[in-house]
C-alpha cells in the first residue's frame, strides 16, 4: 500500500468521523435521509420529552368512569380527557327514566349504594353557591342536565370548564381521595341549594387518581 493510498484512507476516515459527530448532534445519522426525524417525543440533545410532544401526548389521556345504579347494576360508562377549556366528559348512561336528570361532580371518590351519600356534596373547592342561575355560582362540579330518551339512554358529551385532570391543582378531579360523577333522579333547576332540587342519586361512578 503506497503513501497516497494511506492518505486517502485517513482522509476518508476523518470525513466519516465528522459526519457521525454531526449526526449525533442533530439526532440523525447521515444515511437516515433528509426527511428523517429524531425519535418521537424525545429531545435529540437531552433524551427528554419535548414540551410540544409531551403536551400532545397528554391530550390523549382518557380516564374511564363506570356508572353503577343503586343495586350495583351497570348504567353506562364515560371517559374523561383533557380539553383546552377544562375536562371533556364523553359516553353514555342507560337505564334512566326518560327526561332530564341532574349531573354533577361530587367531592369524594366513593360510590356506596344504595343512596351514594358517600360521594359527599358537590365538588366545590372555590366555595361558590350552587347553580349557573345563582349569584355567586356555580359549583365547580355543576354540570348541564342529561336528557334520557324514551329508551332511558342519555348521550353525554360535555366540557366541565371549572375543573382539570392535572394533579396537584386545587380544581383537579384527581385530588387525594378522588371525586365522583353522580346522576340524579330529576332535573337540576340550576339555582336551588344545595343540588338544584334534583332529587335522589340514581347512579354514581368514581374518579380515582392512580
Amino acid at each position: 500500500m503506497n503513501r497516497n493510498t494511506n492518505k486517502r484512507i485517513r482522509a476518508t476516515a476523518a470525513l466519516l468521523a465528522l459526519l457521525l459527530a454531526a449526526g449525533c448532534e442533530s439526532g440523525m445519522l447521515p444515511w437516515m435521509g433528509a426527511n428523517a426525524k429524531p425519535k418521537r417525543g424525545h429531545d435529540a440533545h437531552t433524551g427528554e420529552g419535548s414540551t410540544a410532544v409531551m403536551a400532545a401526548e397528554s391530550s390523549m389521556i382518557s380516564i374511564p368512569v363506570k356508572l353503577a345504579g343503586s343495586k350495583g347494576e351497570a348504567l353506562g360508562e364515560v371517559f374523561l380527557s383533557p380539553s383546552p377549556e377544562g375536562v371533556r366528559i364523553q359516553g353514555q348512561a342507560q337505564g334512566l327514566v326518560p327526561g332530564e336528570h341532574g349531573f354533577h361532580v361530587h367531592e369524594n371518590g366513593a360510590c356506596t349504594p344504595p343512596d351514594f351519600a358517600s360521594a359527599g356534596g358537590h365538588f366545590n373547592p372555590g366555595g361558590h353557591v350552587h347553580g349557573t342561575k345563582s349569584e355567586g355560582g356555580p359549583h365547580a362540579g355543576d354540570l348541564p342536565n342529561l336528557v334520557a330518551d324514551a329508551q332511558g339512554k342519555a348521550k353525554i358529551d360535555i366540557v366541565a370548564g371549572a375543573v382539570t385532570l392535572e394533579k396537584g391543582k386545587p380544581h383537579s378531579l384527581l385530588k387525594d381521595g378522588g371525586t365522583s360523577l353522580v346522576i340524579h333522579e330529576k332535573a337540576d333547576d340550576y339555582k336551588s341549594p344545595p343540588a338544584g332540587n334534583a332529587g335522589s342519586r340514581v347512579a354514581c361512578g368514581t374518579i380515582l387518581p392512580k
